[in-house]
C-alpha cells in the first residue's frame, strides 16, 4: 500500500482521533483533510477525528462543510457526529440533512434530532412529517425513535400511525410509545399483544409488564 493511498490517509486520520487530544498540528491536518481531500473516506474519516477531539467550536465551521458535502458518505458521518457537538450544530443544518436524497444520510439526522436536549415545534414537523410518509421504512424508523426520544405529546398521533406499518417500525413504534400516557396509548399497547411479529409483541408486553408472547417470527 502507497503511503499516500487514500487508504493510508484515512487510517492516519482515525488513528488521530483516538489520541487523548488534539495538537495545533494534528488539528490544522484533519481540517485539511476534512474540507480539501479528494477521497470521500478520508474526509469522513478526518472529521469524525476532529469532532471526537477538537473543541466544539472550532470543529463547527467544518462540520457545516461537510454537511455540504458532494458525497453523502461524508453527509451521512456528519449527520452521525452532530450530537457530539450538540447545540453548536443549529437544528435548521439537521433538518437539511432529514430532506437528503440519500436514505441513509437522512436516517442519521432523525437519530441526531432525537438527540438534542432542546427541540422547536419545526423538528417535531418535520420528523413526523418523515415518519408516516418517507418513502424508506428505516427513515421512518428513525424518524419514530426521535420522536419516542423528544417525547412531545403533539408527536403522539404519528408514533400511533407508525403502529402499523412494516415489522421494524412497529417494533420502534411500541417502544416509542413509552414516553407517552393515556387510554390510546394503553389500547394501542395492549393491540400490539396480538401483532404478527414476536418482537413487536415481545415489545408491547415488556412496557405493560406482562411478560412474553411467543418467539415465532413474522
Amino acid at each position: 500500500m502507497a503511503p499516500d493511498s487514500a487508504i493510508a490517509r484515512a487510517a492516519r486520520a482515525a488513528s488521530l482521533g483516538h489520541g487523548p487530544r488534539l495538537g495545533p498540528e494534528q488539528r490544522h491536518e484533519l481540517e485539511r483533510l476534512a474540507r480539501t481531500d479528494l477521497d470521500a473516506r478520508v474526509r469522513a474519516a478526518a472529521l469524525g477525528a476532529l469532532v471526537r477531539l477538537g473543541p466544539r467550536r472550532e470543529a463547527a465551521s467544518t462540520w457545516r462543510r461537510a454537511a455540504q458535502d458532494r458525497d453523502a458518505a461524508v453527509r451521512r458521518r456528519a449527520a452521525e457526529v452532530a450530537p457530539r457537538l450538540g447545540t453548536v450544530v443549529p437544528a435548521r443544518s439537521l433538518l437539511t440533512l432529514l430532506a437528503d436524497a440519500d436514505p441513509l444520510v437522512a436516517e442519521a439526522a432523525a437519530f441526531a434530532l432525537g438527540e438534542r436536549s432542546t427541540t422547536g415545534p419545526r423538528v417535531i414537523a418535520e420528523l413526523t412529517r418523515a415518519a408516516t410518509g418517507h418513502d424508506d421504512p428505516l427513515v421512518r424508523e428513525a424518524a419514530v425513535a426521535a420522536l419516542g426520544a423528544i417525547g412531545d405529546p403533539s408527536a403522539l398521533e404519528a408514533v400511533l400511525s407508525a403502529c402499523d406499518d412494516k415489522p421494524a417500525v412497529r417494533r420502534r413504534a411500541v417502544l416509542a410509545l413509552a414516553a407517552f400516557e393515556g387510554d390510546e396509548v394503553e389500547a394501542r399497547l395492549r393491540a400490539a399483544l396480538t401483532d404478527r411479529d414476536w418482537q413487536v409483541r415481545q415489545a408491547a408486553a415488556d412496557l405493560l409488564g406482562e411478560g412474553g408472547n411467543g418467539d415465532d417470527a413474522e
